[in-house]
Protein backbone atom coordinates (compact mmCIF):
# COMPACT_ATOMS: atom_id res chain seq x y z
CA UNK A 1 0.00 0.00 0.00
CA UNK A 2 1.16 3.51 -0.79
CA UNK A 3 -0.31 6.95 -0.15
CA UNK A 4 0.61 10.14 -1.99
CA UNK A 5 0.53 13.66 -0.60
CA UNK A 6 0.47 16.24 -3.39
CA UNK A 7 1.23 19.87 -2.54
CA UNK A 8 0.16 22.65 -4.89
CA UNK A 9 1.90 25.40 -2.96
CA UNK A 10 5.20 27.05 -3.91
CA UNK A 11 6.23 26.99 -0.24
CA UNK A 12 7.63 23.69 0.98
CA UNK A 13 7.18 24.90 4.54
CA UNK A 14 3.81 26.45 3.88
CA UNK A 15 0.45 25.77 5.47
CA UNK A 16 -0.82 23.31 2.84
CA UNK A 17 2.39 21.31 3.21
CA UNK A 18 2.19 21.07 7.00
CA UNK A 19 -1.46 20.02 6.90
CA UNK A 20 -0.92 17.33 4.28
CA UNK A 21 2.02 16.00 6.27
CA UNK A 22 -0.17 15.91 9.36
CA UNK A 23 -2.79 13.90 7.45
CA UNK A 24 -0.11 11.47 6.30
CA UNK A 25 1.19 10.88 9.83
CA UNK A 26 -1.28 8.05 10.73
CA UNK A 27 -0.05 6.12 7.67
CA UNK A 28 3.58 6.54 8.69
CA UNK A 29 2.75 5.37 12.20
CA UNK A 30 1.15 2.28 10.67
CA UNK A 31 4.34 1.64 8.65
CA UNK A 32 2.55 2.35 5.38
CA UNK A 33 4.64 3.89 2.62
CA UNK A 34 3.96 7.56 1.93
CA UNK A 35 5.43 9.99 -0.54
CA UNK A 36 5.21 13.77 -0.52
CA UNK A 37 5.16 15.47 -3.91
CA UNK A 38 5.79 19.18 -4.27
CA UNK A 39 4.45 20.16 -7.67
CA UNK A 40 6.82 23.14 -7.80
CA UNK A 41 9.65 20.62 -8.31
CA UNK A 42 8.13 19.40 -11.58
CA UNK A 43 7.66 20.97 -14.98
CA UNK A 44 4.01 20.20 -15.69
CA UNK A 45 2.23 21.75 -18.65
CA UNK A 46 -1.51 22.11 -18.83
CA UNK A 47 -3.70 19.68 -20.76
CA UNK A 48 -3.95 20.80 -24.40
CA UNK A 49 -7.08 18.83 -25.22
CA UNK A 50 -5.38 16.83 -27.98
CA UNK A 51 -7.27 13.62 -27.08
CA UNK A 52 -4.05 11.68 -27.71
CA UNK A 53 -4.89 9.59 -24.64
CA UNK A 54 -8.21 8.40 -26.08
CA UNK A 55 -7.10 4.91 -27.11
CA UNK A 56 -4.11 4.28 -24.82
CA UNK A 57 -5.29 6.06 -21.63
CA UNK A 58 -1.81 7.58 -21.49
CA UNK A 59 -0.99 11.26 -21.89
CA UNK A 60 1.14 12.08 -24.92
CA UNK A 61 2.62 15.29 -23.50
CA UNK A 62 6.25 14.64 -22.63
CA UNK A 63 7.12 16.51 -19.45
CA UNK A 64 7.60 15.76 -15.75
CA UNK A 65 4.02 14.57 -15.34
CA UNK A 66 5.22 11.34 -16.92
CA UNK A 67 7.25 10.76 -13.74
CA UNK A 68 4.13 11.10 -11.61
CA UNK A 69 1.70 8.88 -13.50
CA UNK A 70 3.21 5.60 -12.20
CA UNK A 71 3.08 6.93 -8.63
CA UNK A 72 -0.57 7.93 -9.01
CA UNK A 73 -1.55 4.57 -10.45
CA UNK A 74 0.17 2.52 -7.76
CA UNK A 75 -1.07 4.60 -4.83
CA UNK A 76 -4.08 3.34 -2.91
CA UNK A 77 -4.93 6.87 -1.83
CA UNK A 78 -4.03 10.47 -2.54
CA UNK A 79 -4.23 13.65 -0.46
CA UNK A 80 -4.29 16.97 -2.30
CA UNK A 81 -3.33 20.22 -0.58
CA UNK A 82 -3.54 23.67 -2.12
CA UNK A 83 -3.62 27.31 -1.08
CA UNK A 84 -6.36 29.51 -2.48
CA UNK A 85 -5.48 31.79 -5.39
CA UNK A 86 -8.32 34.04 -6.56
CA UNK A 87 -10.99 31.77 -5.04
CA UNK A 88 -9.59 28.59 -6.59
CA UNK A 89 -6.75 26.08 -6.35
CA UNK A 90 -3.21 27.04 -7.39
CA UNK A 91 -2.15 26.89 -11.04
CA UNK A 92 0.23 24.00 -10.25
CA UNK A 93 -2.58 21.94 -8.72
CA UNK A 94 -4.94 22.76 -11.59
CA UNK A 95 -2.36 21.63 -14.17
CA UNK A 96 -1.77 18.41 -12.20
CA UNK A 97 -5.47 17.59 -12.06
CA UNK A 98 -6.07 18.52 -15.70
CA UNK A 99 -3.31 16.19 -16.79
CA UNK A 100 -5.10 13.32 -15.02
CA UNK A 101 -7.74 13.65 -17.73
CA UNK A 102 -6.10 10.67 -19.44
CA UNK A 103 -7.53 8.45 -16.67
CA UNK A 104 -11.09 9.18 -17.85
CA UNK A 105 -12.62 7.11 -20.65
CA UNK A 106 -15.61 8.21 -22.73
CA UNK A 107 -18.00 6.30 -24.97
CA UNK A 108 -17.23 6.95 -28.64
CA UNK A 109 -20.78 7.98 -29.50
CA UNK A 110 -22.06 9.50 -26.27
CA UNK A 111 -19.67 11.45 -24.07
CA UNK A 112 -22.25 11.57 -21.30
CA UNK A 113 -21.32 7.90 -20.83
CA UNK A 114 -17.92 7.61 -19.18
CA UNK A 115 -15.84 5.81 -16.61
CA UNK A 116 -12.36 6.13 -15.15
CA UNK A 117 -9.37 3.83 -14.82
CA UNK A 118 -9.75 3.95 -11.05
CA UNK A 119 -13.31 2.65 -11.32
CA UNK A 120 -12.22 -0.09 -13.70
CA UNK A 121 -9.20 -1.14 -11.64
CA UNK A 122 -10.87 -0.61 -8.25
CA UNK A 123 -12.10 2.50 -6.44
CA UNK A 124 -9.40 4.43 -4.59
CA UNK A 125 -9.61 6.90 -1.73
CA UNK A 126 -8.66 10.54 -1.30
CA UNK A 127 -8.55 13.53 0.99
CA UNK A 128 -8.63 17.26 0.21
CA UNK A 129 -7.00 20.10 2.13
CA UNK A 130 -7.58 23.73 1.16
CA UNK A 131 -6.04 26.82 2.74
CA UNK A 132 -6.96 30.49 2.52
CA UNK A 133 -5.93 33.68 4.30
CA UNK A 134 -9.48 34.96 4.81
CA UNK A 135 -11.36 34.14 7.99
CA UNK A 136 -14.48 32.89 6.20
CA UNK A 137 -15.27 30.11 3.74
CA UNK A 138 -16.52 32.58 1.14
CA UNK A 139 -12.93 33.76 0.80
CA UNK A 140 -11.89 30.22 -0.08
CA UNK A 141 -14.20 30.22 -3.07
CA UNK A 142 -14.27 26.87 -4.90
CA UNK A 143 -10.80 25.64 -3.92
CA UNK A 144 -11.89 22.66 -1.84
CA UNK A 145 -14.93 21.79 -3.92
CA UNK A 146 -13.05 21.94 -7.23
CA UNK A 147 -10.40 19.51 -5.98
CA UNK A 148 -13.03 17.22 -4.46
CA UNK A 149 -15.21 17.04 -7.57
CA UNK A 150 -12.20 16.52 -9.82
CA UNK A 151 -11.04 13.58 -7.71
CA UNK A 152 -14.53 12.09 -7.70
CA UNK A 153 -14.68 12.27 -11.48
CA UNK A 154 -11.39 10.36 -11.54
CA UNK A 155 -12.93 7.53 -9.54
CA UNK A 156 -11.74 8.46 -6.06
CA UNK A 157 -13.97 8.35 -3.00
CA UNK A 158 -13.14 11.53 -1.11
CA UNK A 159 -13.25 10.66 2.58
CA UNK A 160 -12.53 14.04 4.16
CA UNK A 161 -12.23 17.70 3.23
CA UNK A 162 -10.25 20.03 5.49
CA UNK A 163 -10.67 23.80 5.14
CA UNK A 164 -8.04 25.90 6.89
CA UNK A 165 -9.05 29.55 7.23
CA UNK A 166 -7.12 32.61 8.34
CA UNK A 167 -3.74 31.14 7.35
CA UNK A 168 -1.43 33.38 5.34
CA UNK A 169 2.10 33.36 6.77
CA UNK A 170 4.14 30.23 6.17
CA UNK A 171 3.61 27.73 8.98
CA UNK A 172 0.82 29.71 10.59
CA UNK A 173 -1.40 26.63 10.84
CA UNK A 174 1.06 25.04 13.25
CA UNK A 175 -0.38 27.36 15.89
CA UNK A 176 -3.94 26.32 15.06
CA UNK A 177 -4.49 23.14 17.07
CA UNK A 178 -8.06 22.75 15.84
CA UNK A 179 -7.21 22.57 12.14
CA UNK A 180 -4.07 20.48 12.73
CA UNK A 181 -6.17 17.98 14.68
CA UNK A 182 -8.73 18.04 11.89
CA UNK A 183 -6.03 17.20 9.34
CA UNK A 184 -4.86 14.27 11.47
CA UNK A 185 -8.42 12.98 11.86
CA UNK A 186 -8.84 13.23 8.10
CA UNK A 187 -5.78 11.02 7.69
CA UNK A 188 -7.06 8.57 10.30
CA UNK A 189 -10.43 8.27 8.55
CA UNK A 190 -8.69 7.73 5.23
CA UNK A 191 -6.52 5.00 6.73
CA UNK A 192 -9.45 3.28 8.44
CA UNK A 193 -11.48 3.37 5.22
CA UNK A 194 -8.69 1.59 3.34
CA UNK A 195 -8.22 -0.93 6.15
CA UNK A 196 -11.97 -1.65 6.21
CA UNK A 197 -11.94 -2.21 2.45
CA UNK A 198 -9.03 -4.64 2.77
CA UNK A 199 -10.66 -6.50 5.67
CA UNK A 200 -13.92 -7.03 3.80
CA UNK A 201 -12.03 -7.98 0.67
CA UNK A 202 -10.08 -10.63 2.59
CA UNK A 203 -13.22 -11.95 4.23
CA UNK A 204 -14.94 -12.35 0.87
CA UNK A 205 -11.94 -14.16 -0.61
CA UNK A 206 -11.92 -16.59 2.35
CA UNK A 207 -15.62 -17.38 1.85
CA UNK A 208 -15.02 -18.13 -1.80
Amino acid sequence: MKVLGVIGSFRKKGNASFLVQKALKPFKEADIETELIFLRDYDIKGCNGCEGCKETYKCTVKDDMQKLYPLILEAEAIILGSPTYFYNMSADMKAFIDRCYCFNVFDDEDRSVWTSLNEVLGVKYAGVIAVCEQDNEAGMGVTAEAMKRSLESLGYRVISTVKALNAYKAGEVLNNKKVMDEARRAGERLLKSIQLKERVKNQLSIKE
